[in-house]
């Protein structure tokens, strides 16, 4: 798995790392789902762009958790961009197959890994993490799923398997830090999934959708009215 040392923070760090990392995937028309101020706007302004969110600056105000379709046709976009939003959202397994379904060839999505900031207050037994704990007040917005790299990753291969996808790109992101630092880390924490659960951030991959989907999808469709 290829890792890179990336700090994001503020969610603009965010989309500068996968413009700089993904633009060949984004083709000419994108869907950027969660996109809150919409800062791909602004980096790929080349680019046809249609941002949703509940918040923020979209051009489609839509609460994902509302729904169980996306206000779009099959292929409607070269790509679908959804970063670090699943989490959030009770119905995640219904809008990720949403995100492949509007696609026409790619989609992009970040997964935080929740161990990597809940591992150090629970071994002290002390502090809390963001996005979880039990607040006095409900909180406008927080994670519904709590999940590591290992498990991100191999949802997100299970269900290419299951869809006939391919895993176009995938990669981690970790703080930086010292090599040395590093070095001792990745040997005292062997295979390389116990370090990454430890110490990375995010887990991203991107989806494209093949003929082998398209059969797959096809297969689905008569098997249904079969029965």
């Amino acid at each position: 798995m290829k890792v890179h040392r990336q700090c994001f923070r503020v969610r603009a760090d965010r989309t500068a790392y996968l413009v700089k990392h993904f633009r060949p995937f984004l083709g000419r028309a994108v869907l950027d789902v969660g996109c809150c101020e919409s800062p791909l706007r602004q980096l790929v302004p080349e680019v046809e762009y249609l941002g949703i969110d509940i918040d923020g600056q979209p051009d489609v105000r839509l609460d994902l958790e509302s729904i169980d379709r996306l206000p779009f046709e099959d292929g409607s976009f070269d790509c679908v961009v959804c970063a670090d939003v699943l989490e959030h959202l009770d119905n995640l397994h219904c809008i990720f197959g949403e995100l492949l379904r509007v696609s026409r060839r790619y989609a992009i999505i970040s997964w935080p890994n929740s161990w990597v900031t809940a591992r150090v207050p629970i071994g002290r037994g002390a502090g809390a993490f963001k996005f979880y704990g039990l607040p006095a007040d409900r909180p406008p917005d927080r994670h519904k799923w709590f999940f590591c790299y290992t498990e991100a990753r191999a949802f997100v291969r299970d269900h290419a398997r299951r869809m006939a996808l391919e895993v176009a790109a995938e990669c981690a992101t970790e703080k930086p830090k010292w090599a040395l630092l590093r070095w001792c880390r990745r040997l005292r924490y062997l295979p390389q999934d116990r370090y990454l659960n430890r110490y990375c951030h995010t887990y991203w991959s991107v989806l494209e959708k093949t003929q082998g989907h398209s059969n797959a999808i096809m297969a689905a469709g008569q098997i249904v009215l079969e029965d």
